[in-house]
């Protein structure tokens, strides 16, 4: 069988027993405890728990599963594998041991057509109920049943949730695999296909069985990768047809055999088993990232890339194996087929990036490969290769195994955390501007309130030079002590406002950070003078803040709302939130739809609409994550963050200000959406009051063109517009049809004063009022018409708007003859102070010497005599 055709088998099969076929959930897992989708059951937890009904008491997928622990192991052996199928039925409540056992057995065994005598199978070493149905219902002899401990057969998440002891089936594959005894001598040989779980228990997070689940469950899963290297009779799963293709695609891609050398093989699998792994990622809306499951996608990538390089392929290869991937897999996963450029796209641009540090990286390490001495690679080395070219630890790891080297991970550790602490201290020590002046700390109380005092600390004019005193009109840099003015970040702008001390007032117009832990507030001194040391009332321009904290809650919505319409994919990549307006820059592959931008308006005012309190807080960076807060892409942070929550599905990391409740915002109206990149889209939208300003505008608009339509109701103006746009297409068809008639007399009355020059006629003309396009039609009808009679030219010219316009057309016989339409024009071209240029048949000119028409024209009879002549 087929890859294809044993997903098709095991789903028909339950099918027919009553059970509701479902779709693979994405690999990002719906469970914030998991980096990523691990099981078939990880969707069904839910039901499991009796947290939600299920959809059907009895239901079978087929699910894209991705254990990241196998990722070293991947390639080193011929049985790892990140991304894999794993199909299973589950029953929620309905029915428990003995059907799955009977089932798992007639399925295997009469539509899979295994030999029952080949077959071993597992149970948890307490469960005789599973021992006696294998046994007495099935018939399974005693011999071939294995008791196992609870690392083999009691099945969980590794998370705390549902779980319960289960039962493996083992196909015997031969004595070619193994030595014989069953699977607790020899799993290579006894290679399992099936895991049925016996889901009745509620497990911790640390595998401790807490509690009895409310129904029993079954919960089964069957790896299609070992289901067909049974049924195919390969080796390894790599010879089967599911990735086989990817296989040969390398081998292609570097010019090697797999199977001659087994450094290559290693390779090969490597480039295989990732490339389509990495596309499936991609497909569910994972990006490359330094974190989570992003890092786990551009470590697989970066992966490849450097066995790329080891094979000798010095073109790109992911290209190649998202597209194979998108090719095998695309009718089992319509995913693939819809975002297939775009994964492509991802898969393309993250492997670009790399292949250039991957050069300069690589030869440093050669370098030091030949110094190296005891076995082990320096730390330092690991360290500048992870610095200065991005290598991962892990990527130099392996390199430097394939050279028969360690790395000497402590002092790399001890380098990494010498920076950290040099980072910390530089940032105590920030210079603004070019000068050498050390910016002080600022506390920000922003937060808080929206006026404070505070003692000025230092005053620099634009050149940095610290100032003791600035004086009206002056331009300012001043730092206090404390502010409410909130610094620009975050894709926030920072505060407005004024500082008003005993001696004058200091208007704000924007507010910076100068380095961690020091704000700077730019702006003029607007009146009197303002002293370094003396205190002042710092008060931020209220409605700009309470305007920019609508556009900032504003921006949340949104953002969880494209998420929510369009996939995870469409994470946040930038943005600019401003007084009344706001600029959303997020990650998709394609255009959005008219349909889909008014969807996700709608959406985000329903949402604003519920009135939702928005939430802030500080917490560690670990239970942020584990919350589900959203960090924006590329930002640094801290051990300390602030989360910003909207109800109960907006959780992103943020420093910002925002309204208290959604309903204060009051409307978000959206002015458009565009392409910034590939890859990366833009949404520009305006925020309450402002949002509402603009929706009166369109409406006044509205009213004024349905007006100027003679339309009542504005309603009516479209329909009204429609019948204008055709009365005018139809008058212009007419005026078309008396133009043509006019033209086509025009070209008579012109080619009748056609000259004869040796054979030629020649028709020269000025013709008042013809635009470049009236002359350039006139002059082909003459050229149709002269052709008739055999060579001929026309040349026709106008000089309105204070230039001159030339146009020349010639029939092919006359070019035949050697006489070119640039070449004709060309001294009539030089008279009016331009050039002559175009095809052979049809041929412009153009100068500024409109009064100089008439000379040029007068040259052309000229021009064509000596072409003809052969001049």
């Amino acid at each position: 069988m087929r890859g294809s055709e044993i997903r098709r088998t095991f789903t028909s099969f339950f099918e027919e027993r009553g059970h509701k076929l479902l779709p693979s959930a994405s690999l990002i897992s719906p469970d914030p405890s998991l980096l990523l989708t691990t099981a078939g059951m990880v969707q069904f937890i839910p039901y499991f728990l009796g947290h939600a009904p299920p959809p059907a008491p009895r239901v079978v997928t087929v699910q894209k599963a991705f254990r990241t622990t196998d990722i070293d192991l991947v390639g080193l052996d011929a049985r790892h594998l990140t991304f894999f199928e794993m199909m299973g039925n589950f029953s929620f409540g309905d029915y428990f041991k003995s059907e799955a056992c009977a089932w798992g057995y007639e399925l295997v065994t009469e539509r899979y057509g295994i030999d029952p005598d080949r077959l071993w199978v597992s149970v948890f070493e307490t469960d005789d109920e599973a021992i006696e149905i294998w046994a007495d219902e099935v018939g399974i002899p005693r011999d071939r049943i294995v008791r196992r401990g609870r690392d083999d057969n009691f099945w969980w998440t590794n998370a705390a949730g549902p779980g319960g002891p289960d039962s493996e089936i083992f196909v015997d594959r031969g004595p070619k695999y193994g030595v014989e005894g069953g699977p607790e001598f020899d799993e290579e040989r006894y290679l399992e296909i099936w895991n049925l779980v016996f889901m009745q228990n509620e497990v911790s997070d640390q595998g401790e069985v807490v509690g009895e689940l409310p129904k029993k469950n079954i919960d089964t899963g069957s790896g299609l990768e070992r289901v067909a290297v049974v049924l195919q009779d390969t080796p390894t799963a790599f010879e089967t047809d599911l990735l086989w293709p990817l296989v040969a695609m390398a081998e292609e891609l570097a010019g090697r055999k797999y199977g001659e050398d087994e450094r290559t093989d290693v390779s090969l699998r490597i480039l295989a088993e990732h490339g389509r792994a990495t596309a499936f990622l991609v497909a569910d809306g994972v990006l490359p990232s330094n974190e989570g499951r992003g890092y786990v996608l551009r470590r697989m990538l970066r992966r490849m890339v450097s066995h790329a390089r080891r094979l000798g392929i010095d073109g790109m290869v992911t290209e190649t194996l998202a597209r194979a991937t998108v090719e095998g897999f695309g009718e089992a996963y319509p995913e693939l087929v819809e975002n297939r450029d775009y994964v492509v796209q991802v898969m393309a641009s993250e492997e670009d990036r790399f292949r250039a540090t991957l050069r300069q990286g690589l030869v440093l390490f050669e370098q030091e490969v030949d110094r190296a001495t005891g076995g082990r690679l320096p730390g330092d080395v690991a360290f500048r290769l992870h610095d200065t070219h991005g290598f991962p630890l892990e990527l130099t790891r392996e390199l430097a195994a394939d050279q028969g080297l360690e790395v000497d991970t402590e002092r790399f550790a001890e380098l990494m955390e010498e920076q950290r602490r040099r980072a910390r201290e530089a940032a105590k020590k920030v210079a603004v501007g070019t000068g050498s002046f050390v910016a002080p700390e600022t506390e920000f109380v922003g937060y808080e309130r929206l006026a404070d005092e505070a003692r000025i600390l230092a005053i620099l004019d634009p050149g940095d030079t610290e100032l003791e005193v600035a004086e009206e009109g002056q331009d300012v840099r001043v730092f206090l002590e404390r502010t409410p003015f909130y610094p620009e970040g975050g894709g926030q702008v920072g505060d407005t406002g004024v500082i008003r001390s005993t001696g004058g007032v200091v208007r704000v117009t924007d507010t910076q950070p100068a380095g961690p832990g020091a704000i700077v507030h730019i702006g003029t001194v607007q009146s009197g003078e303002v002293r370094r040391g003396e205190w002042a009332q710092a008060s931020v321009d209220a409605d700009a803040r309470e305007a920019t904290a609508r556009s900032h809650t504003a921006t949340h919505v949104v953002h969880w709302t494209l998420r929510n319409l369009l996939g995870e994919h469409a994470r946040q990549a930038g943005s600019l939130v401003a007084p009344g307006r706001l600029r959303f820059d997020f990650s998709h592959h394609q255009a959005l739809p008219r349909d889909v931008l008014e969807e996700a308006e709608y959406v985000a005012n329903r949402r604003l609409a519920d009135d939702d309190p928005v939430r802030a807080y500080e917490t560690t960076m670990d239970y942020a994550k584990s919350q589900g807060a959203i960090g924006l892409f590329g930002e640094k942070y801290g051990d300390i963050v602030r989360v910003v929550e909207i109800g109960d599905y907006s959780r992103e990391l943020c420093g910002g200000t925002h309204v208290p409740h959604t309903g204060k915002v009051a409307i978000v109206r959206v002015l458009g959406e565009g392409s910034i990149g590939s890859g990366m889209r833009r949404i520009e939208a305006l925020v309450g009051p402002d949002a509402l300003r603009h929706v009166n505008a369109e409406h006044r608009l509205l009213e004024e063109v349905a007006a100027a339509l003679g339309a009542g109701d504005p309603g009516q103006a479209p329909e009204r517009a429609r019948r204008a746009i055709e009365r005018i297409k139809q008058l212009e068809s007419e005026l078309g049809k008396i133009r043509k008639g006019d033209r086509a007399s025009l070209v008579d009355t012109l080619a009748a004063r056609a000259m004869p020059v040796d054979g030629v006629s020649l028709v020269v003309a000025t013709l008042p009022g013809e635009d470049a396009d009236g002359l350039r039609e006139l002059a082909q009808a003459l050229r149709s018409r002269l052709e008739r009679d055999g060579p001929g030219a026309a040349v026709l010219g106008n000089a309105d708007g204070g230039r001159a316009l030339l146009v020349a057309a010639a029939t092919p016989a006359l070019v035949q003859r050697g006489v070119t339409a640039p070449a004709l024009l060309e001294p009539a071209a030089r008279a009016v102070g331009g050039g002559a240029g175009g095809k052979p048949i049809l041929a412009f000119a153009g100068g500024k010497d409109a009064a100089a028409l008439d000379r040029a024209l007068a040259t052309v009879r000229v021009r064509l005599e000596e072409l003809l002549r052969g001049g």
